[in-house]
């Protein structure tokens, strides 16, 4: 196997994934959309009082980020499924947790990444004070791959079942609580004056043993998802 294959697998899937979502873009957008609507709905159904808004408002924009984030993992490998290019990557010479960790980090790039850039917006619009808005952001970004690594071993597992959307979501989610717990908290410590350090180093560890393991985890669930 030449040195620079493997490379170039992993930037090829990202290329051809890249592409298909610009084509699909429409339903690219809908967690950005969800995100938008129900940011929206939340100072209506809580009432207009600024100050109960910026006590959760840390919370609810993890919870937000949470579940738009697996609007769009259900189509990360059924779409391969369904056009035959999962068997070409479960029969390809390069390592198949190379192939999965690039579609990990294309899913990362399309969904945590915007989700990351309008937290600034949706705090604002809840009210959460500028002080913790940094750290927000750091726990979003330690923690958002963390959640595009376990959707996407959820998903590999299930990608060969019909109408899996339900149960993509219900091993996900427990999975994902420690995140969210440790994401949240980090934002309250910084409301509260506590140190934030705690909860963001347990998200940067998270993070790496994500990153390290999760393609293979990742890769195994394919191939048993398809035996």
């Amino acid at each position: 196997m030449r040195k620079g294959s493997v490379l170039s697998a992993f930037f090829g899937v990202i290329r051809r994934d890249a592409l298909s979502l610009w084509r699909r873009r429409a339903d690219a957008l809908n967690p950005i959309w969800f995100a938008a609507i129900v940011i929206t709905l939340f100072p209506l159904a809580l009432g207009p009082e600024a100050a109960k808004l910026a006590r959760i408002a840390g919370g609810v924009i993890w919870v937000i980020v949470l579940l738009a984030s697996l609007l769009s993992l259900d189509a990360l490998f059924r779409a391969d499924l369904e056009e035959g290019s999962l068997d070409v990557m479960l029969t390809s010479a390069q390592p198949l947790a190379v192939l999965a960790g690039a579609k990990i980090l294309l899913h990362w790039i399309a969904t945590g990444l915007p989700l990351l850039a309008i937290t600034p917006l949706a705090a604002t619009a809840l009210g959460l004070s500028p002080r913790a808005l940094p750290v927000l952001l750091t726990s979003l970004a330690l923690g958002t791959p963390i959640i595009s690594v376990i959707g996407a071993c959820a998903a590999a597992l299930t990608a060969g079942l019909r109408r899996a959307g339900m149960l993509l979501s219900l091993i996900v989610l427990p999975l994902v609580v420690p995140v969210l717990i440790f994401g949240a908290g980090a934002v309250e410590a910084s409301l509260t004056g506590t140190s934030t350090t705690q909860p963001l180093l347990l998200l940067a560890a998270g993070l790496a043993a994500a990153v390290s393991l999760g393609p293979l985890v990742c890769a195994a669930a394919l191939r048993l998802g398809n035996h």
